[in-house]
């Protein structure tokens, strides 16, 4: 009888928050994982790099409150690992720096269980970076400690010397200190720290969320109360935190702090996601539909068919889905571009001319103007008079090109995907909708939107009509479909996701007036 081979068990640094903050090799490992265990500090956004199927496990749903989850959370690792599978534990900053790595480690060493620890960005650097307080400076620091602020109780040996961390000759980066913030202060100033050393608390460094709050180390307890920050924040104390510039590079991008929930399906999120966290934004995913493949592929491989014969002179892509879906179908006939032989292509917009550009094939016609259905019939209109032409787009797909083509030419149409609504109304961003900590929902099409607002409550919907939760349409005709429904838009220039981001800043600029008004969404406190 063949004995299972024992996996692997990866130790992965997931970082501070911001998902481009993963290394290389955490990516490397979280694509070939078959089971990933992550931790609760962990943004969501890093699962993203895990395959579909591998299997996704957060440390809570294990027994035990937290002091008791590791022994759970090494036996968990054992466990997989035992089944032949290859295992990721995702945890927040480094494995090694406060983050229990060596003892799980140690405990797969003594199971016999093959390891690798990878690296991660720890919050102080993330913290120093993003807010450009240096944790040592030629003037000001030589050294810099990092520190637990949360000492495991009992631990063998002496603890944290407060003499000799009042004394130290640099910075010192607290972790986990934030409950703590007073005791910390008081032991530092009783051992002769100046009350007035500079301080500051930064809360979810690296990411959209984050805030800091400076003071004086003796006034910096109250300023955090007064703030309402709570963990995960890093203290950071030292000369060198009094460099601090006014506003750093990371709190002066564009859309910094907000928070937008993206709509769209996940594959095509993924990148829109990423810009608006570059530009300081906090991305949410909720897909409100997914696509798939047509429960019936017999109209569209007709059309192939033709479209191998020579049948048709133009083939019209609507979508970026269009050109995914049948392109795809063409691979899985055996067949590649050259089945398009002498047919034109024309695209609804530059994004599917883009998608259709990375298959190698090039659009002989795209609306310069706007991408809708209405400017593309029209500009077709003046090309393929008498001509053949196929539609490649969704079997929910919109009529508009099919009857004012119609009219001049024989039109066909190969639905190559469908949408399905996939909108959970027991997501957590859900809950962050009713508490209304949302700033804005960006939709991109009706049926978009309609799937989404299927699945919101009346206390969701309240949001969207009285704010402050801003619904951003990417053209007029959908900002007129959620208007007949009872919801005002902030309308995009352009249906392109630069212009939905032209939206988002709209939806920022009075987001920024609101709070120097005094409005009722000033000073919010950050989301846990």
């Amino acid at each position: 009888m063949a004995v299972r081979q024992v996996g692997r068990v990866y130790l992965v640094g997931a970082g501070p928050g911001d998902v481009g903050l993963l290394t290389l090799r955490a990516v490397e490992c979280l694509r070939s994982a078959d089971f990933v265990l992550y931790d609760y500090l962990t943004s969501p956004r890093t699962l993203d790099f895990a395959r579909p199927d591998a299997e996704r496990f957060r440390v809570t749903q294990l027994p035990g409150t937290h002091p008791e989850r590791w022994r759970h959370i090494i036996a968990k690792l054992i466990e997989e690992a035992r089944k032949g599978k290859v295992v990721v534990h995702l945890k927040g900053g480094d494995p090694l720096v406060f983050g229990r790595g060596a003892e799980e480690a140690e405990a797969l060493r003594a199971a016999g269980v093959p390891y690798e620890i990878v690296p991660g960005v720890t919050a102080a650097l993330a913290a120093a970076a993003c807010t450009e307080i240096p944790l040592t400076h030629r003037a000001f620091a030589s050294a810099v400690a990092l520190v637990t602020g949360h000492e495991e109780p009992g631990k063998a040996g002496a603890g944290l010397d407060w003499g000799a961390l009042a004394n130290f000759p640099g910075t010192l980066a607290v972790y986990m200190g934030v409950t703590q913030l007073g005791h910390i202060a008081h032991e530092l100033i009783a051992r002769r720290m100046s009350p007035d050393t500079p301080a500051a608390l930064v809360y979810r460094a690296s990411t959209g969320d984050q805030r800091t709050v400076t003071a004086p180390l003796g006034e910096l307890e109250a300023a955090v109360r007064r703030a309402g920050l709570t963990r995960p924040s890093l203290l950071l104390i030292g000369p060198a935190v009094g460099s601090r510039p006014t506003t750093s590079w990371f709190e002066e991008r564009q859309l910094a702090g907000l928070r937008v929930v993206v709509t769209r399906p996940r594959d095509q999120a993924l990148g829109f996601a990423r810009r608006l966290e570059l530009l300081g934004a906090v991305a949410y995913l909720l897909p409100a539909i997914e696509v798939r493949e047509p429960a019936d592929w017999g109209p569209a491989d007709a059309a192939i068919r033709q479209l191998r014969a020579r049948g048709y002179d133009w083939v019209v892509f609507t979508s970026a889905n269009g050109v995914a879906g049948l392109l795809g179908r063409l691979r899985t006939l055996g067949l590649d571009g050259r089945a398009f032989s002498q047919a034109r292509l024309a695209a609804i917009g530059p994004a599917t001319a883009d998608a259709l550009r990375e298959a190698h094939l090039i659009t002989d016609l795209v609306p310069a103007v706007d991408a809708r259905s209405e400017q593309l019939a029209d500009l077709l209109s003046e090309h393929c008079r008498g001509n053949r032409v196929l539609l490649a787009q969704a079997t929910q797909g919109r009529e508009v090109l099919r009857e004012h083509l119609g009219a001049i030419a024989s039109v066909d149409v190969a639905p190559v995907y469908e949408q399905v609504s996939v909108a959970d109304p027991a997501h957590e961003v859900f809950d962050r909708l009713r508490r209304g900590e949302i700033d804005a929902v960006t939709l991109t099409s009706p049926n978009i939107a309609a799937a989404f607002l299927a699945a919101c409550d009346e206390t969701v919907r309240d949001r969207f009509r009285t704010g402050p939760t801003r619904l951003v349409a990417n053209s007029e005709r959908l900002a007129r479909f959620l208007g007949d429904e009872g919801y005002p838009a902030v309308v995009c220039p352009d249906p392109t996701a630069d212009g939905l981001i032209a939206g988002l800043k709209t939806v920022m600029a009075g987001k920024k007036g609101d709070e120097v008004g005094g409005s009722v969404g000033a000073g919010r406190p950050p989301a846990s």
